[in-house]
């Protein structure tokens, strides 16, 4: 049974910062109550205090996310205190990047435990709930890297892509409980990451675009914010890049 979008429980990761602040305040909009997931607390309470939101509506929650038990903790004290989980956004990612060949242990496992292992982990602790409540949507922010890949980030391409493979076979597994998962594939998005680039690097990124243009977070908030409500109720598996076109 589907419920409105207003009573719905959302865990967001990485949701302090750029993208993940962004799906935040969005998802805040539509009603729902966000646990607001993130790494350091002081990035939390920024969010606390710059997000417009009644107090009972956003739960800021300070975790690794890389930590398989305490993402497990968390989903059983979210569902103690508000009695189910709805949505899960697997935002939470870093970059470490350079080339294949110079390319360290620690850069590469870095990656894939933030950006693709946390996914699994945060999957496999809100799927219990869900299956019992035969409802959800799990949304896993992939990027464009993920699909054609990208020279200098081979850790954060195949972290990427694995999520893209982990979405579709969650989504085979879990369809007939009435359980959704999907992924967004952000082009170039204008954060705080791509500010900071060379104009020459911007330039040559601008002209690997159609629109011509660098996305806005707003933009991966609104596909998000469509996955994650009943308007998408019979979609599953799929990939929806937010590109201005780069991937078609």
């Amino acid at each position: 049974m589907s419920i409105s979008d207003s009573e719905k429980i959302a865990i967001v990761t990485g949701a302090a910062r750029g993208i993940g602040m962004c799906i935040t305040r969005k998802l805040l909009a539509m009603g729902m109550t966000v646990i607001a997931v993130d790494l350091r607390e002081d990035l939390l309470r920024d969010l606390a205090v710059n997000v417009d939101a009644k107090p009972d509506k956003l739960d800021c929650r300070a975790l690794d996310v890389t930590d398989s038990e305490g993402f497990t903790t968390l989903a059983k004290s979210i569902v103690d205190k508000y009695g189910q989980i709805d949505v899960l956004v697997n935002n939470a990612g870093i970059t470490r990047d350079g080339l294949l060949m110079r390319m360290s242990d620690d850069d590469w496992l870095k990656v894939i435990n933030v950006n693709l292992t946390s996914a699994f982990y945060g999957t496999r602790a809100v799927a219990t709930f869900m299956l019992r409540q035969r409802n959800g949507s799990i949304i896993n922010i992939s990027s464009y890297s993920g699909l054609e890949g990208n020279r200098g980030q081979a850790n954060y391409a195949a972290s990427k892509a694995g999520l893209l493979g982990l979405t579709k076979t969650t989504a085979k597994e879990l369809a007939s409980k009435n359980i959704r998962c999907n992924a967004v594939a952000p082009g170039f998005i204008k954060t705080d990451m791509t500010d900071i680039l060379p104009q020459q690097a911007k330039d040559m990124a601008l002209e690997q675009i159609p629109m011509k243009q660098f996305g806005l977070p707003e933009d991966i908030a609104d596909a998000v914010a469509f996955l994650a409500s009943e308007s998408s109720s019979y979609i599953t598996g799929q990939v929806l890049s937010v590109d201005g076109g780069m991937h078609t």
